[in-house]
């Protein structure tokens, strides 16, 4: 009771010019924050952006993948934060169907960025355009890109692919259109014996998505070139024809695929008999197919005949002088 008046002074006294009281109170909170803000430092960096899809969706058009973050805050706070803390993304997984959207861009903290205090985050763009389809997958062939030449008196016979095909994912409208891939340029310059690299595969669209390691194994075989020969039209002869029999050969005549030496190439001519078919087993009328027989090349190798068996028509001869074309 005693402290009471002095107490009742103190709040009468405080009342007095109370609007100038309050008036400095907000000038003073007023120069805190403005304080506060000028020591305030922006830092700025680009995170890729995230776009959350429905499952059977994937982005048809192109987009900003890039998103420029602006971080505000108190420099002691905002660079000790991780560029991989701070995650920009648009949320479609609502959307089901093909069509063109508009999302704002959102931004998710983590790790290093969740207890800073100040902090405020902006985003540029700060929405994206999208147009979505139909998620497929296909099955595209692979074909190898090849630069330079071996090394001289040397080709590349074959080569081989694995695997020689992979699967993609993508939009319906682009990947429907794709009809093969290729890989890495493959160098062949100087190359004098057979070798195998593993070599990228091109991805050209950034919509398109490449299942497994993005990558197949490319092996070259390389060989000196053996000089060949192509002969065509070379009569089909008959051996051990009895002479009862005349008979007629379907096809008349064939090819042959000869290499070797290059001089004995050029100075090779076939046989009368070179090509030839046995006929010492045929005791009666009829059409056989028998096979056809080539002799007569010393140095040289046959790769490829044509053909290899023929239709032979055997009839009895009607007249003692009948054609016979045959070697008895």
């Amino acid at each position: 009771m005693i402290q009471l008046p002095k107490l009742s002074g103190f709040l009468i006294r405080s009342a007095e010019n109370w609007p100038v009281k309050v008036l400095s109170i907000v000038l003073a909170l007023i120069l805190f924050v403005f304080h506060r803000m000028s020591t305030l430092e922006d830092r700025f960096f680009s995170v890729p952006l995230d776009v959350e899809l429905n499952q059977n969706l994937l982005p048809a058009s192109s987009y900003t993948r890039m998103i420029r973050v602006t971080l505000r805050g108190e420099a002691n706070s905002i660079y000790p934060i991780l560029e991989d803390d701070i995650k920009a993304y648009i949320d479609l997984k609502k959307y089901t169907r093909p069509g063109s959207y508009r999302a704002t861009v959102q931004i998710r903290k983590e790790g290093t960025a969740l207890e800073v205090e100040p902090l405020q985050i902006s985003c540029d763009p700060m929405e994206i355009s999208l147009e979505l389809d139909q998620r497929i997958s296909k099955y595209v062939p692979l074909i190898p890109s090849l630069q330079g030449n071996p090394a001289p008196g040397y080709e590349m016979v074959s080569y081989t692919l694995s695997p020689t095909q992979v699967v993609v994912d993508g939009p319906l409208t682009l990947l429907g259109e794709l009809s093969e891939l290729n890989t890495d340029f493959i160098d062949l310059d100087g190359r004098n014996e057979d070798f195998s690299i593993d070599v990228g595969i091109l991805n050209r669209d950034p919509l398109l998505t490449i299942r497994g390691n993005g990558t197949t194994s490319f092996r070259a075989y390389i060989r000196k070139p053996v000089p060949v020969r192509n002969i065509g039209n070379i009569t089909i002869s008959l051996t051990n024809l009895d002479p009862r029999f005349t008979a007629a050969i379907q096809p008349e005549t064939g090819t042959v695929r000869v290499e070797g030496d290059q001089f004995l190439l050029d100075t090779f001519t076939p046989s009368p008999f070179f090509m030839s078919i046995d006929c010492s087993g045929i005791n009666a009328e009829g059409d056989y197919t028998l096979p056809v027989v080539i002799t007569g090349v010393s140095g040289l190798e046959i790769v490829r005949m044509e053909p290899e068996s023929a239709v032979v028509s055997i009839r009895l001869q009607e007249m003692q002088s009948g054609n016979n074309r045959g070697r008895p």
